[in-house]
């Protein structure tokens, strides 16, 4: 992937924020600048601020393509490839427009547009699904029991869950992003959510030991979002 031959935002690229000030011109708080009107300067020519938004949303585009794909490599040069396009279809950004949704919906397709060039999803790496820091080893052989449950649902099911339980997307952002009801959002994640409970107990059968049976309940319940 082309993407992957350089670093496009180098560390101290220009932040965006307002500054309060006194009377007297002191500086009192720093105020973020809110996503879409930084993503209405990029529009307007100012390229610079993208390097805000790479600041703000490397680490959850990068956590979403890792779970999704299990591969640490795909997951960095298509996190590239996302601000890649952002700065390529810049001018297809619209006042309104709820940056986040926007965001995903460029996310999700580059990761289709890879998949469909190079090959298949991989299998989930048995050290990404691992955190890199764990209390005990039954924490984390719960964790990794969960990530093998993720990856064994459908891309579609997974996506969802993803998005909502782990980038925080409410319902109302998701079914913009997918351009269906509400309601059908919240049908699709409870479904999701009973098959990732089965594909977890299952898991967790195979590999139970004597005393240790109480991972299933830590999965979230179905509904829980308000």
């Amino acid at each position: 992937m082309a993407a992957s031959a350089c670093n496009l935002f180098p560390v101290g690229w220009y932040s965006s924020s307002e500054k309060a000030t006194d009377g007297s011109g002191n500086n009192l708080t720093t105020k973020p600048v809110a996503d879409e009107a930084v993503m209405l300067q990029v529009r307007e020519g100012a390229v610079d601020m993208l390097g805000d938004l790479f600041d703000r949303y490397q680490v959850p585009l990068y956590n979403f393509y890792a779970k999704m794909t299990g591969d640490r490599v795909v997951s960095e040069d298509l996190v590239q490839e996302v601000f890649f396009r952002i700065l390529k279809y810049r001018h297809t950004y619209r006042l309104g427009t709820p940056f986040r949704p926007w965001l995903f919906q460029i996310a999700r397709n580059a990761r289709i547009d890879h998949f469909r060039k190079q090959r298949p999803e991989t299998e989930l790496d048995p050290e990404m699904a691992a955190p890199p820091r764990v209390d005990s080893a039954q924490k984390k052989q719960e964790t990794s029991l969960l990530h093998r449950a993720l990856m064994q649902l459908p891309a579609e099911k997974r996506e969802l869950l993803i998005l909502c339980r782990f980038q925080e997307l409410k319902y109302e952002e998701i079914a913009r992003l997918l351009g269906c009801e509400v309601g059908t959002v919240k049908t699709r994640i409870h479904r999701a959510l009973q098959e990732l409970r089965v594909n977890f107990q299952e898991l967790e059968s195979a590999h139970s030991r004597p005393g240790n049976s109480a991972g299933a309940g830590r999965i979230p319940p179905a509904g829980s979002q308000s």
